[in-house]
């Protein structure tokens, strides 16, 4: 079955996906086919990007700054950040979140060393915190709780979770946004990869700033280069809450088409991606940056153990997959074994596939899990 064929299954079933196809083998083969191909066949079946206004992508695809080690320094933070490589929406553009504290240097000096904390205090997220998220797109619940109704709505449901999951630590909520996200059609660059539109990114850390959460982007690159990426997000990484999160599944090599095979990264890419970061917090005395890579598989992530933590980044081994609590633990199991220093652990959960597959975790549960997951994060 090709994911025309099950889009057009689950439009014809009131928009739901049925997972079948994946889960007996006639699909791409990795679990949760509902979920994932949806997120090609929107665009294969020419219903473009879901995003804010529920329109395609506005945002283009020029070439991003140069990184801190280029030679020119990255742009300070503002009370509108820009779209980083992409033009951001004119007219009506939604709130704009609050400036960070004003510069303590002078503006000639360079990037501003101000102590910035995060969102709920501090400057380092473990062990004084828990993260717990909702992920997706506003406008597309298919591909996420984030984008189930209102955003306001989810973000203080999100603020009761994280309650709920603290367990002794100060819950710090987290709003991961897919900021770019792979779609079925190439496009005019080849990448197989869409931006969400600076307006919606902006209006998420409005969002997010309101309820001392964090904001972490979420990339799915398709065939783009992944620093390109990370690098045209910049203008919202200067900021000391907003994170990354990473989806190497749809990392896809020159030739691989997204919705076919698993993409991958290595723990070499992983590397270069915090040692990126890492520049970001040292040139503007930010706080510690959360660095989260979903792993499903472990061909998802190559020599892991090349993968070097970097100073002021919490790198963060988010285990995927969809199943039964059963199943759950045994992919646990079998992907924080032998976890590399200094990694700590992240534990996603589907509300809709788990339910199916079995039952959805307890947040009891999920917390009993060896080593207990620092990030937990809803689907």
């Amino acid at each position: 079955m090709t994911v025309l064929e099950i889009f057009a299954a689950g439009a014809r079933d009131g928009g739901k996906v049925a997972g079948e196809a994946g889960r007996a083998g006639n699909g791409p083969p990795f679990p949760g086919a509902s979920r994932r191909e949806m997120l090609a066949a929107t665009a294969a079946a020419g219903l473009g990007l879901f995003t804010g206004c529920g329109k395609p992508s506005d945002r283009t695809d020029a070439a991003p700054r140069e990184s801190p080690r280029g030679g020119r320094q990255p742009s300070a933070p503002s009370s509108e950040p820009g779209s980083a490589g992409a033009s951001s929406s004119s007219g009506s553009a939604g709130p704009r979140a609050p400036a960070d504290p004003p510069a303590t240097s002078s503006p000639s000096a360079g990037p501003a060393k101000r102590r910035l904390e995060l969102p709920r205090g501090g400057r380092e997220l473990f062990p004084r915190h828990r993260l717990v998220g909702f992920c997706g797109l506003p406008g597309a619940a298919a591909l996420g709780r984030l984008g189930v109704g209102a955003p306001a709505r989810r973000a203080a449901e999100l603020a009761k979770l994280a309650d709920v999951h603290a367990a002794g630590r100060e819950p710090l909520p987290v709003l991961e946004l897919l900021a770019v996200v792979t779609v079925a059609e190439a496009g005019h660059d080849g990448t197989y990869r869409t931006r969400t539109p600076a307006a919606t990114v902006r209006r998420f850390h409005a969002l997010a700033r309101e309820h001392r959460a964090l904001l972490l982007l979420n990339i799915q690159p398709g065939r783009a280069a992944v620093l390109d990426e990370v690098a045209a997000l910049r203008e919202w990484l200067v900021h000391p809450d907003v994170g990354l999160a990473l989806d190497p599944e749809w990392e896809m090599g020159p030739h691989d088409v997204p919705g076919r095979t698993f993409g991958r990264t290595s723990g070499d890419e992983l590397t270069r991606v915090a040692r990126y970061l890492s520049e970001l917090v040292d040139a503007y005395g930010l706080p510690q940056k959360p660095l989260v890579f979903h792993q499903v598989a472990t061909s998802v992530v190559r020599d892991e153990s090349a993968l070097r933590t970097q100073p002021g980044v919490a790198l963060i081994k988010s285990v995927d997959g969809i199943g039964s609590p059963a199943m759950k633990r045994r992919t646990w199991r079998h992907l924080v074994a032998g976890l590399p220093d200094g990694l700590h652990t992240g534990f996603k959960l589907f509300y809709e596939e788990d339910a199916k597959a079995g039952r959805l975790m307890t947040p009891e549960e999920v917390l009993s899990l060896g080593p207990e997951p620092e990030y937990v994060m809803y689907e």
